[in-house]
């Protein structure tokens, strides 16, 4: 398994689920002439850290039914937790893909794996307990938190999310400078963790202080 960037061990995912999550999100974010992909930036252990927390348990849920289909703007509303979501998922996934190709989603080819997670998108693949498009539209939103999320939570590693966008992380009192001002603002970005670990200076008023990047025409 990939090193994760805060150096603990994952809490809740299992060995074959990291390794199809890795397989899976790169494919979701891929590594490009930008930069980094999900795999690389930590998405795995984002997921890991959420699974393993209230939101994977739905502790603060309610958990009773009824269960009945329900509309996109009522949220979630899967009788199966988040944990219970992706450990089932992943298990009938591997179980499909070894009784279909005799191996699991992470031995695939790259482009078998990208026609597979496009079938799961589009709810083409049968999987016994839960629809695949759920799976797949869970899996892809917390790719995305991942990638974006503050490093604290574990994915963002190196902020290359927050680079990619031009996004400077935690406000300074530097903004107020530029309020009557056209110019972009160019900073490297600060996370929570910069601050708390003293890599970022702060002002008197408990505000990072940004080194501004000067960029040409």
């Amino acid at each position: 398994m990939s090193d994760n960037p805060i150096g603990a061990s994952y809490v809740y995912l299992l060995e074959p689920e990291v390794r199809f999550l890795e397989a899976a999100v790169e494919h979701l974010i891929p590594t490009d002439d930008l930069g980094p992909g999900a795999r690389d930036a930590g998405v795995v252990v984002y997921i890991d850290r959420q699974l393993a927390g209230s939101w994977g348990s739905h502790g603060r849920n309610y958990r009773q039914g009824p269960w009945m289909e329900g509309t996109p703007q009522q949220g979630y509303q899967s009788r199966f937790t988040p944990q219970e979501v992706y450990r089932i998922a992943i298990r009938e996934i591997d179980q499909h893909c070894r009784s279909t190709f005799d191996r699991p989603f992470a031995q695939l080819t790259p482009d078998a794996q990208l026609s597979f997670l496009q079938a799961l998108e589009k709810d083409a693949v049968a999987l016994p307990s839960l629809s695949s498009k759920f799976f797949f539209d869970l899996l892809w939103r917390n790719t995305e938190e991942g990638f974006f999320s503050d490093p604290l939570y574990g994915g963002n590693r190196g902020m290359v999310g927050w680079k990619l966008l031009g996004f400077p992380g935690l406000p300074s009192s530097q903004y107020r400078e530029l309020l009557t001002s056209h110019e972009p603002y160019y900073a490297e970005p600060v996370s929570v963790m910069d601050v708390q670990t003293g890599k970022a200076p702060v002002d008197a008023q408990g505000f990072p202080k940004h080194v501004l990047i000067k960029k040409g025409n």
